[in-house]
């Protein structure tokens, strides 16, 4: 019950992100041009890049946050919370330093025409100034989740989606700002998250005030070996994220081969997949919660409980998800696409998909374990040995079965990143049990 009562919120946070993208689009959608809607979704799909990139400041933060809320210790909260900010803050610098190259980078990297790639440019100029916001709210989240206070998290996204929507209606539809309408919108609803997402952490970490934490902490905030550990952990953390979205990319690119109908059949199906994961990563985030948690306190029984449970329930949510998709999912594929043809190709290669979900909980959840207990090097590591896994398995099976070739070799991509991770799992066991003897 404990479980299901913190995964809930995040599930709900989780399946709300996508209303960013949905109210930019239908807004746009009524007052510009086709043009328009093109340099924002191509736009956001740079930001959505690169912050991904930069997911470490919310795991990595959780990790150790977990750890330290595990033994109580609210002031090491506040440190690494700190430090998660500060890092922040130095990457958006850069970032903004470095705005000119990577818009032209970004830009050099598309295909589109030069009227859309315009319209990006402006999207680019404009949203680029949330980055810092959006960056340092990716370590309050990781603070909130490590302390368990998850129902936080859905009240921040909820607030950061409502805010859009009203600042895309006022700019465009009253304004009629377009595009760069659009951008401002999100930048100031990203800064006005942050402030929030800031008071609510203060909260929960117990400080009277940001000036008083920061001077109560300051000595141990520049602690070289502290810093470096997470450096180190973050570094790993990211190298393991650019390895899923060169996977990603990977499989996106082969399907394109099989030419254009394929390919949207295949990305209709990856919708199945991604909705899926919304209600899968609640379990995962949990998890890392629990098992940073129960590191800190260094009871290794409590982190077998807490594992088991949460993967029990992962396991039965995870296939029931693929039961839904192979039972129904002709429905959703008939609401995102009325193209007959399409259809058609996307129903048979619909079991792949709920395959994919059925088998994919493993992944999910021995990934919150090692990111709970800052274990980064066996996820980088893992990473890579399953991207080597799938680009070998779609090397032998794409030329013999073609586009369901291509989804055999993305199912074992991500049973080899359960059974990778896993082999790494008894030996943080060890460790916690050699621990709690000291």
């Amino acid at each position: 019950m404990l479980i299901l009562k913190a995964a809930f919120p995040i599930i709900l946070a989780n399946a709300s992100a996508p209303l960013l993208g949905l109210s930019d689009t239908a807004v746009i959608g009524q007052t510009g041009t086709a043009v328009e809607l093109g340099g924002i979704a191509l736009g956001a799909l740079i930001f959505s890049f690169a912050y991904w990139g930069f997911g470490f400041l919310r795991m990595g933060t959780t990790g150790f946050v977990a750890q330290a809320a595990g033994v109580k210790n609210m002031h090491e909260v506040q440190v690494i919370l700190l430090r998660s900010l500060l890092m922040a803050v130095v990457i958006a610098v850069v970032l903004l330093f470095l705005q000119f190259p990577i818009a032209w980078f970004a830009l050099w990297l598309m295909d589109a025409s030069e009227a859309v790639k315009a319209h990006v440019k402006v999207y680019f100029d404009t949203r680029i100034w949330g980055a810092p916001a959006t960056l340092a709210t990716f370590a309050l989240l990781g603070t909130l989740i490590g302390l368990g206070h998850t129902k936080k998290l859905l009240v921040i996204q909820l607030f950061l989606n409502g805010m859009n929507i009203v600042l895309n209606l006022f700019f465009v539809l009253i304004l009629n700002w377009g595009v760069k309408g659009i951008a401002l919108g999100t930048v100031i609803a990203e800064w006005l998250a942050f402030g929030f997402a800031f008071c609510l952490v203060l909260q929960s970490v117990q400080s009277g005030n940001f000036v008083s934490m920061l001077r109560n902490s300051w000595t141990k905030l520049l602690d070289k070996g502290k810093l470096w550990t997470m450096l180190t952990v973050n570094s790993n953390i990211m190298l393991r994220t650019l390895a899923l979205l060169i996977g990603f990319a990977w499989f996106a690119n082969e399907g394109a081969k099989f030419g254009n109908t394929v390919l949207a059949a295949n990305h209709i199906l990856l919708q199945f997949v991604s909705l899926s994961a919304f209600f899968l990563d609640g379990y995962a985030y949990v998890v890392e919660m629990l098992t940073g948690q129960a590191i800190g306190i260094r009871n290794p029984h409590k982190l077998k409980r807490d594992i088991r449970d949460s993967t029990q329930l992962a396991g039965i949510t995870a296939i029931l998800l693929a039961m839904l998709i192979w039972l129904y999912g002709d429905l959703g594929i008939r609401f995102l696409t009325v193209e007959r043809t399409l259809q058609f190709v996307s129903h048979e290669f619909l079991i792949y998909a709920a395959m994919y979900v059925a088998v994919s909980f493993i992944a999910f959840q021995l990934d919150g374990i090692f990111i709970g207990a800052t274990r980064s090097k066996e996820m980088r590591n893992a990473a890579i040995v399953s991207l080597l896994l799938f680009l070998g398995a779609g090397y032998w099976l794409i030329p013999l079965y073609h586009n369901h070739g291509l989804w055999l070799a993305f199912i074992i991509y991500v049973v080899a990143r359960g059974i990778s991770l896993g082999f790494y799992f008894p030996k943080i066991m060890k460790e916690i049990n050699d621990l709690r003897l000291q």
